[in-house]
């Protein structure tokens, strides 16, 4: 079974969000799925079949199955456009999400997400002691975003991971406003109930994040930068109420042979 390492969200390695990709003829056991990604322990390792107009994809985390990811699905089909499908202007992936398609775009990859909707909630003590500042607004969707008003707060954040796994939401966002090298925003992705300390760069948390300020910013296309220690950019436009487009770059950093049997 070949296995992909490719970092998703930057053009140059070592950077964005490391993913490892596994193309396989057939599905292994669940059980053997999760010990390979605790094995990688990458934020996220995905896993590949070919199906009949697209290919079945699932993700793990070292610690579960996850229902969507953004970053590993770039990197899934960076790997399946360059090695694979290599004419192909798009791929479809049927996941838990439903079908995803990801499309050519020049250098980058543009994927279609389904946005997800959130509802305002109060700001809390418990937010204020985990994130170590209190947030000016807190919003609640299959994550927690919660919003602060400077942008090197959010940089220098070194939140409580035990406090944080009392809060609300699959992970724990901040974000502020963009002041640095041209991005509308930047955030931080902390998961600690997936067993993943800091997410370098977060896709799907941005079907969350890119709608609420571009409702702010009174903008149809959000750029984001991710401030991990990695760091990542990710381009992300509104497509109607439900959707959003959200656009990367993939670059490959190693390509091996899974000698394990699974």
């Amino acid at each position: 079974m070949k296995q992909y390492i490719v970092d998703a969200f930057t053009d140059r390695p070592f950077s964005g969000n490391p993913a490892a990709v596994c193309v396989m003829d057939r599905w292994p056991a669940d059980a053997s799925m999760m010990a390979l990604a605790r094995e990688n322990n990458l934020s996220e390792t995905a896993f590949l079949v070919r199906e009949e107009e697209g290919y079945r994809l699932r993700w793990f985390t070292p610690g579960t199955e996850v229902t969507l990811c953004g970053h590993a699905t770039l990197a899934s089909a960076y790997v399946v456009l360059t090695f694979y499908e290599k004419e192909a202007g798009s791929v479809t992936f049927h996941t838990l999400s439903g079908d995803l398609t990801v499309k050519r775009k020049g250098k980058l990859l543009e994927m279609d997400f389904p946005a997800g909707p959130m509802e305002e909630i109060p700001v809390t003590d418990a937010m204020e002691k985990a994130f170590g500042a209190r947030p000016l607004k807190a919003l609640l969707g299959m994550d927690l975003v919660c919003v602060f008003d400077r942008e090197n707060l959010v940089r220098g954040m070194q939140p409580d991971q035990k406090l944080l796994s009392g809060l609300p939401g699959r992970i724990q966002n901040a974000t502020a406003p963009g002041n640095e090298g041209g991005s509308d925003c930047v955030s931080r992705s902390f998961c600690p109930k997936l067993s993943i300390p800091e997410d370098p760069v977060c896709g799907s948390a941005h079907c969350q994040i890119a709608p609420y300020w571009a409702g702010v910013l009174g903008k149809e296309t959000i750029k984001a930068f991710q401030a991990s220690a990695r760091g990542g950019s990710l381009e992300c436009s509104l497509s109607g109420r439900d959707r959003i487009a959200i656009r990367g770059q993939a670059v490959p950093v190693a390509v091996c042979d899974i000698l394990a049997e699974l």
